[in-house]
């Protein structure tokens, strides 16, 4: 075993800056939580660059005595707790005194404070834990810090940072749930010399929900609440009309701090879900008000995560106070009374679990599928049995094969109608089995040279089909195309079908650049969150080439002017909201390519839906364009399009087989 080492402060100080200062929001957070615990009424932040060149708080808070400013950079040094039996009656945000030793062991600060009675204040530059003598200073009442280069001595920790954009979008964020804790204390935001956000300390909470989010959302919120002796939860739940696709407009409150606690998001999303259609995340922001001695907040370096005394009753509070509220928001709007108030059963502790568990796991298998094989036939073989069948065809259903004269041709047998008693017969050409692809003037295969011929002269080949031609029988439930071929059934999920169609044509037209644009008539107004926008300025380039055009509108709103020709009746503006999670669903760093997949993904939303009725000749072409594509066996999630029923199949399910 080596020898053990005491380390030196320095190091100490930059291992523990570790788990306190992991970005430039990391800072932010804990200099603006000091200032909140110092009573301030008004405070300003101004970042540039991300964060990383300077973070500048400002404050009107009480200011800190002489002799206590250098001895506020020392570690452990705070004035919020004296005793160990402190930590378990915690009322103010910061209590560990690691913040501002770790701040200046990785960056450049400088403190300026003055106390209320002082006639001048006082300032201490810190470099590197290098401070200089506390000299005086002309300052307001309140404390100015600055941090200027942070990480200049940690350029690995500094390697690792985001781009300048997102990082300023990470402190937006923490500011907009600082803001929302503290309705009654004015917050200012600047990111390089421009104000992203001002709440005005008027101490009315929808004033500052309708800051942060816009009209829109504060429009469409509904207030509940639940008091008890030793408990009290209250907040707004939004309509289904402004759920969005991801948790990022959720927030929860425990003391007016800031936490992140999947159990309770699920119980207010139970809650949303027993009254939504919608299959989406609800807006909400949850304030729960606890005696500090039945919350434990020190059991995370960032405090983030809390632990509470009984979480069983906090769960069925906050699914009951959601619960009600919708419910009776639910009776005013459709004037119904209800005999019995109290017909729901708040879920339990376990059930609530199981499904944190059960949303983990959907996640697992949303990437995971199930491969479709499907095995080229001989012949093609139709059953006309059945008195509803007859002969049946169209001039505009022509198989894309090369040199189709040679192709010997057959009637295709396919159901009608009940109603109709007409009948049509029209011959269709069917391929060629033994070579039904890539076939030239003499029914002869390319060979090497003239397949390298026809790439050199820019002459695209002939797309292949996937699988064979499907003599079509109908259409079950309004939602499958049923389809035979040489004895075997075939089930394709015509929206699966219609949206991977559309996600692979619209996803090489991206690639490409040769996507039609639409004006719009009206342009439309989009008003976005700071967070929201913050997203939408990272990935305008890739909106842009996915045909969206969007201009500034003032503050956060967008005009949207031009979408993607394909969109046809789809709502734009829901579109590019539902993108824009998407996009925020994948993470950092990835790649053009995959946000443009994203994209695609989301607009394919323009596809047939399931209990769409479709007519005979819309349901060969659908088939008929599947066959085409790159991949006609998943849909862009990853589900089954197509899936085949043997004949072995159907007669074991009879028991005509053993």
């Amino acid at each position: 075993m080596k020898r053990i080492n005491i380390l030196s402060e320095d190091t100490a100080n930059k291992i523990a800056a570790g788990e306190v200062v992991e970005r430039p929001a990391s800072v932010v957070k804990e200099l603006v939580e000091n200032s909140i615990d110092a009573n301030a009424q008004n405070i300003v932040i101004e970042i540039e660059e991300g964060g990383t060149a300077l973070i500048r708080i400002i404050d009107d808070g009480d200011g800190i005595y002489k002799d206590d400013i250098a001895k506020a950079f020392l570690p452990h040094a705070t004035s919020k707790i004296k005793e160990s039996e402190d930590i378990f009656n915690i009322s103010t945000l910061g209590f560990r005194g690691e913040a501002l030793p770790s701040i200046a062991s990785v960056a450049k600060v400088n403190l300026k404070s003055k106390e209320k009675d002082q006639d001048l204040g006082y300032e201490v530059t810190i470099e590197g834990n290098n401070f200089t003598e506390v000299t005086e200073c002309g300052v307001n009442k309140g404390t100015i810090l600055e941090v200027r280069d942070l990480f200049f001595n940690v350029p690995a920790r500094k390697k690792f940072l985001k781009s300048v954009s997102k990082e300023a979008s990470v402190i937006n964020d923490i500011i907009t749930r600082l803001a929302l804790a503290n309705p009654k204390i004015s917050f200012k935001l600047y990111n390089n010399q421009k104000k992203v956000l001002h709440t005005f300390g008027n101490g009315e909470l929808k004033d500052v929900i309708r800051t942060i989010y816009g009209k829109v959302i504060t429009d469409n919120i509904i207030y509940f609440s639940e008091t008890s002796d030793l408990i009290t939860v209250y907040g707004y739940i939004g309509k289904e009309e402004i759920a969005r696709g991801s948790r990022n407009n959720q927030s929860i409150f425990v003391n007016k701090r800031y936490i992140k606690n999947k159990a309770l998001t699920v119980a207010v999303e139970q809650a949303f879900k027993s009254f939504s259609t919608v299959n989406k995340f609800p807006f909400f922001i949850l304030y729960i008000e606890v005696y500090p001695e039945y919350v434990d907040v020190n059991i995370h370096p960032t405090k983030a995560e809390v632990k509470f005394n009984d979480e069983r009753m906090l769960f069925k509070k906050i699914f009951g106070a959601v619960h009600t509220s919708l419910k009776n928001e639910v009776f005013e709007t459709f004037a119904i009374k209800e005999e019995n108030d109290n017909t729901y059963t708040p879920p339990t502790f376990e059930e609530i679990t199981f499904k944190i568990k059960e949303e983990e796991e959907k996640v697992k298998l949303l990437n995971s599928s199930v491969k479709t094989m499907i095995e080229e036939g001989k012949d093609l073989k139709v059953n006309n049995n059945d008195h509803n069948i007859v002969t049946y065809s169209s001039n505009t259903i022509q198989p894309k094969i090369n040199h189709i004269d040679n192709m010997p041709k057959i009637d295709v047998i396919i159901p009608v109608d009940l109603k109709s008693n007409s009948i049509e017969e029209v011959t269709v050409l069917k391929e060629s089995i033994e070579n039904p692809y890539n076939v030239d003037n003499n029914n002869e295969p390319l060979q090497e040279d003239e397949i390298a011929t026809v790439e050199t002269q820019n002459i695209k080949p002939e797309p292949i089909a996937k699988f064979p031609a499907l003599s079509i029988i109908g259409q079950y439930n309004k939602t499958y195309i049923l389809g035979e071929y040489d004895g075997t059934l075939y089930m394709i999920d015509q929206h699966a079908a219609h949206e991977k169609i559309l996600f692979e044509k619209y996803l090489k037209e991206i690639e490409m650049g040769t996507i039609i644009i639409q004006p719009l008539m009206v342009p439309s107004i989009i008003d976005l969150s700071i967070d929201d926008y913050s997203y939408y300025e990272e990935n305008k380039d890739v909106f842009k080439a996915a045909g969206f055009l969007l201009e500034e509108f003032g503050g956060n709103s967008l005009s949207l002017k031009e979408v993607p020709y394909f969109l046809g009746r789809l709502n734009p503006k829901d579109l590019f909201l539902d993108i824009l999670d998407n996009l925020k669903n994948l993470g950092n760093g990835k790649t053009i390519e995959v946000k443009h997949n994203a994209i695609a993904t989301k607009a394919c939303k323009a596809a047939i839906k399931a209990n769409d009725k479709l007519d005979i000749n819309e349901m060969v072409k659908l088939i008929e364009d599947l066959r085409y594509i790159d991949d006609p066996f998943h849909c862009p999630h990853g589900r089954p399009v197509i899936i085949k029923f043997t004949s072995t199949d159907i007669d074991k399910k009879f028991r005509r087989i053993v």
